[in-house]
């Protein structure tokens, strides 16, 4: 067994892990970053969906109701994500769910966390599409929309529209360098002040440190490059501060199995877990009435046929982001691209046909299809079990885990499904336009990839496992900066809101590394 210090140590190097990681490397700090998954650049991401491609990057995690997809690599969620851009709106910071009371600290409003979000957007940046720039099934989706009486937009991304090629392999990284992820940014920028960055370490624990001068030990394995399941060696770094930013699956996994030597951790933490109210839906559009109703041609005389053509998230309908309107009746619709494989995860409401022709005949209209992402209010009602013996899930196969984390939807989340799915139909199936099929949650659970909330922050300790600086209650110098930190559910994509709030928390991180004898300062300009 190797052991090392260092004075930070960040556990995982998505935008959680990657911005604390620069900003304490670029004040001075001695920082060292474990990442479970392997490192790969541009020209190492493949654009076929082969077992041992997409897999070495991305995991599905079933747990007892729902599925997250995650990413797995250097760079972390950040690298698979589709790059949608958005601030939360102002009334996610106010939401009472179904405690009641106001969740998020009283520190933070839409107002406190813009001067991060700019940060961020000129850290990355940000780009505005415009109409010429999204996807043809974006069109349809804004075509769809007008006829119905709503709007729709163009989607903020973080993608160098120069550099973007249309491919729709965003789930696969980016060949072009185009989608910007922590690799383009804040992850080279903390190594160029000296950060090191190690792939395939996953870590099991942190313990109190034996080492004088240091507060914690972070256990881990070092995976085996072709197989995960298997053990290279094992090690442990003392560091001074530990930053955890695993993910929202992973984070509570490994406070859990540290609870005993931590001698216990905050209740909150493995509870309030949420999808982000994620709900997914097949829209199978007619080819005559988009063509008929919608006015749309391509060049090559088809109406539509072009699920998969272009950027994988391009337009959204944002009508129903009243603040005014009931808690669980606001949400955003979003046009969405999921390629073939994940076929496997939708169960659409056609009953036992899914599984023969009827399914056939779905598949024959894939190009057809136009499927749409609701974000929803959900009510943070997952829970998660006691740990695995390592990691943050049980492998059973390449890119598939068996995750701890339960979720059974309250009534307040089905509220908030149903409101999204009657104004979907509303909109699509206006004149028989389309035909929409739900994901839906009663076989396999419901799926997302915007796992939140399982090591949130909050001002009631019996409801939040850190304080508002993003610290694990009665632990200093342990932070959680990922998306296990979001109190609720945003009604939009999370990426944007993980990174303010990182961003927002280095400043306490910094403040504790100084407490700790590191001569740290906080102010580096965006990476």
């Amino acid at each position: 067994m190797s052991a090392r210090t260092t004075d930070v140590l960040v556990i995982g190097s998505g935008f959680g892990g990657a911005i604390p990681a620069y900003h304490l490397a670029a004040g001075g700090a001695r920082v060292t970053v474990l990442e479970r998954g392997p490192r790969l650049a541009a020209g190492d991401f493949t654009h076929d969906l082969r077992l041992g491609s997409y897999t070495r990057i991305v995991d599905v995690i079933k747990g007892d109701g729902i599925s997250v997809v995650a990413g797995n690599c250097v760079g972390g969620g950040s690298v698979v994500y589709f790059a949608a851009s958005l601030r939360a709106p102002s009334f996610v910071f106010e939401r009472r769910g179904g405690l009641r009371r106001r969740i998020w600290p009283a520190a933070l409003t839409r107002a406190a966390l813009d001067p991060w979000y700019d940060r961020v957007e000129q850290s990355l940046p940000v780009t505005r599409l415009d109409w010429d720039s999204i996807s043809y099934a974006g069109g349809v989706l804004a075509a769809a929309c007008h006829r119905a009486g709503r709007t729709c937009n163009p989607v903020p991304v973080a993608v160098d529209t120069a550099r973007c090629t249309d491919c729709n392999w965003m789930l696969s990284g980016c060949r072009f360098d185009a989608k910007r992820s922590m690799l383009l940014n804040y992850l080279p920028a903390a190594e160029a002040h000296g950060a090191e960055v190690r792939p395939l370490h996953e870590v099991q624990a942190v313990v109190p440190s034996w080492i004088d001068g240091h507060r914690y030990a972070v256990t881990y394995t070092v995976l085996d490059p072709s197989d995960y399941g298997c053990t290279a060696e094992i090690g442990t770094v003392h560091a001074k501060v530990v930053v955890l930013a695993a993910g929202a699956v992973g984070t509570p996994v490994v406070l859990q199995r540290s609870a005993p030597a931590l001698g216990g951790i905050p209740p909150a933490v493995g509870r309030y877990f949420s999808g982000n109210g994620d709900r997914v839906s097949v829209a199978e559009m007619d080819e005559t009435k988009v063509r008929d109703l919608l006015g749309l041609a391509r060049p090559d005389g088809s109406a539509y046929a072009a699920l998969p053509i272009g950027k994988p998230i391009t337009t959204a309908s944002f009508d129903h982001l009243d603040g005014s309107a009931p808690e669980f009746s606001r949400f955003t619709l979003q046009q969405i691209y999921f390629p073939p494989i994940t076929n496997t995860l939708a169960r659409a409401a056609l009953g036992p046909g899914w599984f023969g022709t009827g399914k056939r005949q779905l598949r024959r209209s894939w190009r057809s299809w136009l499927t749409v992402l609701a974000m929803t209010e959900d009510d943070n009602e997952g829970t998660f079990g006691p740990p695995p013996p390592t990691g943050g899930f049980v492998r059973l196969a390449p890119g598939l885990g068996l995750g701890t984390m339960a979720f059974s939807p309250t009534a307040g989340t089905r509220a908030g499904w149903s409101a999204a799915d009657a104004e979907l139909h509303a909109v699509l199936e206006r004149d028989g336009l389309a035909t929409v099929h739900p994901w839906t949650e009663q076989v396999g659970g419901s799926v997302t990839a915007h796992p939140l909330g399982s090591c949130r922050i909050g001002d009631d300790p019996a409801t939040s496992a850190l304080t508002d600086q993003h610290e694990l209650r009665g632990h200093p110098g342990l932070f959680v900066t990922d998306g296990a930190a979001v109190p609720t559910s945003l009604t939009v994509n999370p990426s944007l809101t993980i990174a303010a709030l990182a961003e927002r928390a280095v400043p306490a991180i910094v403040s504790r590394a100084r407490q700790a004898g590191v001569p740290v300062t906080y102010g580096a300009p965006p990476p």
